[in-house]
């Protein structure tokens, strides 16, 4: 639906979203109308594009989607233009000297400053003022419109607009696949659509080497890979780019070697195959070699009883530890660098507790870290001393646009020891910005369970570290933690060795449902969630997480998601919603962090002091407490007790989290988890079942079929993810620095 007319009175506008609400006159009728806008002054022309809606509390209005504005033609309207406060210091009565001078050509002499500068009460240097902002305006005007008609939304063009300013048409016609770097929520589909309404050719330089990044992205972003081989690459482009021209495969190889050249994109030969990575990955992972082997070899070295520690540990303990336990302790001690890895129950945690025991007894700083904030509190909790996000720890801080850690490769972190808690989930990035600032001589104690799905992000890190045979690593399969009648850990550990778990359900907190079809997953799932287990455990339906191999299918997240919104938090008067895509966020809302965002700000109540500070990480679980229809925000408050206020613009972050892809649950854990495995679902390997199982701490539910459960249990097969960390540590202790 379409309407034209006048903008009558600016009701509402913030600054930093674009969010307005004005009155808008069409003929004789006054209608309000919402949306996000440039900025937009009484007496312009206007034309939008939406449906009206009607709201509870505000009534009848009408949603824009899309907006075209035009400088009044007449002389009342453009009085009231210019002397609306959109210029800065111009008001009502200098408006109406500068229209009473110029009538109908007053927008026109805005130009000029020296006629400008005629009217009485305007100084030249203010009228150089005035004509200045008078053309920006103009211009983010024009460049809204010209975006719009790309099929450009209006928030987008508005982020376009604030990143390329007055250049913004010049850059898109020029290159419309900058945007997929320079603007978040732009991807390569997007700016090849864009282009092709410009008329770009499909095998320009532009494309293709767009193409390029774009495949190299989205196999670190879809398969963790930090490379891909060279061939693979060329036929992921050719796909992608479907090229109309003579000798496509050649467009492509020249290409590659321009952007090799040019240092665009690197090429390693690897022995196997030419691996080409992007500069950023190739670089990450070179930085983490070399920093690696620098705190391997410059260890300070001081002299340590660890047998008569380790006793004195024992006895405050009230417990002895295994002697492989003892030996991990001792190499933690001896090693600038060392691993220790193990499944659930098999003590990590007590050797972080010994460890922390020793060096604290010595004297020596040490730092506790973890890649999510569950886990660092989790850590916390299990040690008795603060812990906190790899993030945190390094205090991100956003300047510039950039996000950045106070503590770096110039500025090191004030302690002698950094031990890292879940590292199979720390991906190359933050643990390259981790070992950056760590000091020569202070030792690095990395524990995790090599056996879980590797990170969400870029790079294999634990699996390459143990795989490479440069620093020493720990093995713990002793198990040591679990009670006589549970069978969680029993099981997870069949479940890694290649056993079929036991699903009798004679256990109190291991239990199996059979289930053939999706449906009927889907059906049981949500019953167990919302009747069963509360009553059963004695808990609210919200503390149960839903785990899925799969995002899309009737037992997918997203169909699961929905049906349990609307049975534990459905739609009232009381509560406020708004939809994003295909979510409709509620108040009471579980939903989960999807990305990283350095910029997000929070605030966090720690007794009667309020800390304030930014970052809020893939994987984090929070509520929505309110919604705020009228400027379009919505708070969200974390587990950790962190509060977030968001843009409706920014919910493509976030996503309901009832239930959640057993991906997403890494480095968590919970009372209890409904595992529903579908059939249909193609990945079914051993370590994805196992990550499941082992998110629960007192109750799991594996909803499926024992064919499916079986099929997990023997295929040992996990994704294999292209990393060059291995050789470059290689390169690095070899003395040989490819590039």
């Amino acid at each position: 639906m379409e309407l034209r007319g006048e903008v009558k009175t600016v009701i509402f506008r913030s600054e930093d979203t674009g969010y307005t609400v004005l009155d808008m006159r069409v003929e004789t009728s006054i209608f309000t109308v919402v949306g996000i806008f440039p900025p937009v002054s009484e007496g312009q022309n206007i034309r939008v594009e939406g449906k009206f809606q009607t709201k509870t509390v505000y009534g009848r209005q009408f949603f824009a989607d899309k907006i075209y504005l035009s400088a009044p033609s007449k002389v009342e309207g453009i009085k009231r233009f210019l002397g609306s406060g959109l210029i800065h210091g111009l008001g009502p009565v200098t408006a109406e000297a500068i229209v009473d001078r110029f009538g109908v050509n007053s927008l026109e002499m805005m130009k000029y400053p020296m006629e400008l500068s005629k009217v009485r009460g305007i100084s030249l240097r203010r009228a150089t003022e005035f004509g200045m902002e008078y053309t920006k305006i103009m211009r983010m005007q024009d460049s809204i419109v010209f975006l719009q008609e790309l099929g450009i939304s209006i928030n987008l063009a508005l982020k376009i607009y604030r990143v390329y300013e007055d250049k913004t048409e010049d850059f898109v016609r020029k290159n419309p696949y900058m945007l997929v770097d320079d603007i978040d929520g732009i991807g390569f589909a997007t700016a090849d659509r864009i282009a092709g309404e410009l008329g770009i050719a499909k095998d320009s330089d532009y494309r293709i080497s767009a193409g390029v990044i774009h495949v190299l992205k989205e196999g670190a972003s879809r398969g963790g890979h930090t490379y891909l081989p060279e061939n693979e690459l060329f036929t992921a482009v050719f796909e992608l780019l479907h090229l109309d021209c003579d000798n496509p495969d050649e467009r492509i190889k020249d290409n590659v070697e321009d952007m090799v050249l040019f240092g665009d994109i690197v090429r390693y030969d690897t022995g196997e195959h030419s691996a080409i990575a992007l500069k950023s990955n190739f670089r990450t992972e070179e930085s983490i070699a070399r920093r690696l082997i620098t705190l391997q070899a410059r260890t300070a070295d001081f002299r340590v009883d660890v047998k008569d520690a380790v006793k004195r540990f024992e006895e405050e303990a009230g417990f002895t530890l295994h002697p492989n336990q003892v030996e991990a302790v001792r190499e933690a001690v001896e090693n600038g660098v060392q691993i220790v890895t193990g499944g659930p129950g098999t003590g990590k945690t007590t050797i972080v507790k010994c460890i922390l025991h020793l060096f604290k007894n010595l004297g020596q700083r040490v730092a506790l870290c973890a890649p999510t904030g569950r886990a660092a509190k989790r850590l916390s909790e299990a040690t008795g001393e603060e812990a906190k996000t790899i993030h945190r720890l390094l205090d991100l801080d956003y300047k510039d646009g950039q996000g950045c850690f106070t503590y770096n490769d110039q500025t090191r972190l004030p302690v002698d020891v950094v031990i890292v808690d879940e590292m199979s989930m720390v991906d190359e990035y933050a643990f390259n910005a981790l070992v950056k600032a760590i000091n020569n001589g202070a030792r690095l104690v990395l524990v995790g369970d090599k056996d879980q799905l590797a990170s969400v992000g870029a790079g294999n890190v634990l699996g390459d570290l143990i795989g490479c045979g440069h620093f020493p690593v720990s093995y713990l399969t002793q198990i040591y933690r679990q009670s006589e009648d549970s069978h969680i850990i029993p099981n997870a550990h069949k479940i890694n060795n290649g056993e079929m778990p036991t699903m009798d359900n004679r256990s109190r907190d291991f239990f199996f449902e059979e289930k053939g079809s999706a449906e009927e997953i889907a059906r049981t799932t949500i019953d167990l969630v919302t009747k069963r287990l509360p009553k059963y455990l004695n808990v609210r339906p919200e503390e149960i997480q839903v785990l899925c191999p799969m995002k899309r299918g009737a037992a997918g997240i997203y169909n699961l998601n929905r049906y349990l919104q609307n049975a534990l938090n459905p739609a009232s008067k009381e509560k406020k919603e708004f939809r994003c895509g295909e979510f409709v966020f509620r108040e009471g809302d579980k939903v989960m962090q999807m990305q990283n965002n350095y910029q997000q700000e929070w605030t966090q109540t720690v007794g009667f002091r309020v800390e304030r500070g930014i970052g809020v990480y893939n994987g984090d679980i929070g509520v929505i407490e309110s919604i705020n229809m009228q400027i379009m925000q919505f708070i969200v408050r974390f587990d950790d007790d962190k509060v977030a206020i968001y843009q409706y613009a920014d919910a493509e972050q976030l996503a309901l989290a009832y239930a959640v892809t057993i991906h997403k649950s890494q480095g968590s854990e919970f009372d209890a988890v409904v595992i529903a495995l579908d059939a249909n679902y193609m990945l079914q390997s051993r370590n994805l079942l196992y990550t499941a199982v082992t998110r629960a701490k007192k109750l799991v539910v594996i909803v499926g079929s024992k064919a499916t459960v079986g099929r997990m249990v023997k295929n040992n097969e996990t994704a294999k993810r292209y990393s060059l960390l291995v050789n470059l540590i290689d390169d690095e202790v070899s003395g040989k620095h490819q590039r």
